[in-house]
Formats: structure tokens, C-alpha cells, sequence
């Protein structure tokens, strides 16, 4: 599981159902997070305006005013980012969510180790001050000096080596297409080769002495996936 030295990141986690409340609630603390909780749309809407979260994990089905109108009212006036969670077959919502602003989704039901790959993701990549040094199984990513450590041994990365194992890691456990690496590491306007991607895993897979690819573990026809163990 993830730790990281954190600068007061806050999230509002909104769901009317208790027991996921609590236990997300529970986990998140244990993670660092500064916590605030709303069981239905407009506390959350009135509680987002007093707590300023960085981000909100937001329930779409719920009585009242549901989580697209949320996602639509904090979008207009607050600097936030959304996770949406969503149904397994509920494509349309997720459309829908991302149309009103929504950063992401997760889709129930999900791993909390999921969901706390795509807060941090959503911290890298909307609020990366806030980030400092972030430590994942055996790797710690100390992105002030942009380095990488595997097991306290800090490792010779260049500067694109570096942003693609600190993506990879971040979002330890998800298995990464080729085409979402080349959109967050490369930019979506790179205009090279798919198998660049390829020669970098290739590099890391040397300098972190993974001859077994157990650490990054290739899964064919999908992407590829690091196991932080």
C-alpha cells in the first residue's frame, strides 16, 4: 500500500451508503488524507464550499440531487477533482460524468488499492505541489529531486525514464496501454513510434534488474503493469 508525505490533501468522499462511507473514510485517514464525508448531493455541495477538497469521490446514484449534479454545481465554481464511482454496466453514466467535468470514474465494485491508484494520479497530475515524496512496496519517488529509489538503491534514470516509472508506479496494480503511456508520458501530440514505449521498459526492466519481468509485467495485447511487492 501506498504512503505518502503529505501537504494537507483534502478530499469530501460522498455516498449515501454507510458502510462504504466509513470504510473508505477509514482508509483514506489511515492513508493521510484530511477527510470530510456528505451522505447525499447538496450537503456535499454546501460542504465542498467551507472544506475546499482537492479532490471529491463522488457516489452518481444517490436520492436527491444525484452525483452529475454535483459533479455540474462544483465544477462551475470549485478548483476540484472529481472520481466519480459508477455502476459495472452504467457506460452512459460514465459519458455522462466525464461530459460534466469529471476527471475519472471507478467502477463498482472496485479494490481500494484502485482507488487510491487513481487519487494519486488525479494529485500528480491537477495538484503536483502538493505531492512530495511518495513511497509505493519498494519503490520511493522523491519527485522535488526527481528521483526514483527500488528498495533504498537510488536508480540512473534520464529525465523520460523518470516520468515513465513514476507514472507506472503511481498507478501500481492498472495495466497501461501503450497509447494512455505515450498520452502521459510523451504528450498527446508525439508523433513517434508506438515501440519507443517498448525500448524504455526495456531500459528500466535493466536498470531495476527485473530479467524476470516480475516487476513490470508485460500482459499481451493490453499494456503493461507493475507489481509493487
Amino acid at each position: 500500500m501506498a504512503h505518502t508525505q503529505l501537504k494537507g490533501i483534502k478530499i469530501l468522499l460522498v455516498d449515501d451508503e454507510p458502510n462504504i462511507l466509513q470504510f473508505l473514510e477509514l482508509g483514506l485517514m489511515n492513508e493521510g488524507f484530511e477527510m470530510q464525508t456528505a451522505a447525499d448531493g447538496m450537503t456535499a455541495v454546501t460542504a465542498a464550499k467551507s472544506f475546499q477538497p482537492h479532490i471529491v469521490i463522488l457516489d452518481v446514484m444517490m436520492p436527491g440531487m444525484d452525483g452529475f449534479e454535483v459533479c455540474r454545481l462544483l465544477k462551475k465554481t470549485e478548483h476540484v477533482a472529481i472520481i466519480m464511482l459508477t455502476a459495472r454496466d452504467e457506460v452512459d453514466d460514465r459519458v455522462k460524468g466525464l461530459t460534466l467535468g469529471a476527471d475519472d470514474y471507478v467502477v463498482k465494485p472496485f479494490s481500494f488499492e484502485e482507488l487510491l491508484a487513481r487519487i494519486h494520479a488525479r494529485i500528480r497530475n491537477q495538484f503536483p505541489n502538493l505531492l512530495g515524496e511518495v513511497t509505493v512496496g519498494p519503490f520511493r519517488i522523491d519527485d522535488r529531486r526527481k528521483e526514483i529509489a527500488h528498495h533504498d538503491r537510488v536508480l540512473e534514470l534520464s529525465p523520460t525514464e523518470y516520468e515513465l516509472l513514476k507514472f507506472m508506479v503511481i498507478n501500481h496494480g492498472l495495466v497501461l496501454s501503450k497509447s494512455v503511456i505515450l498520452d502521459k508520458v510523451w504528450g498527446y501530440d508525439f508523433g513517434g513510434e508506438e515501440n519507443i514505449v517498448e525500448v524504455y521498459i526495456r531500459s528500466l526492466r535493466d536498470k531495476l534488474g527485473d530479467k524476470e519481468h516480475r516487476i513490470i509485467r508485460t500482459l499481451r495485447g493490453a499494456g503493461y503493469r507493475v507489481d509493487a511487492t
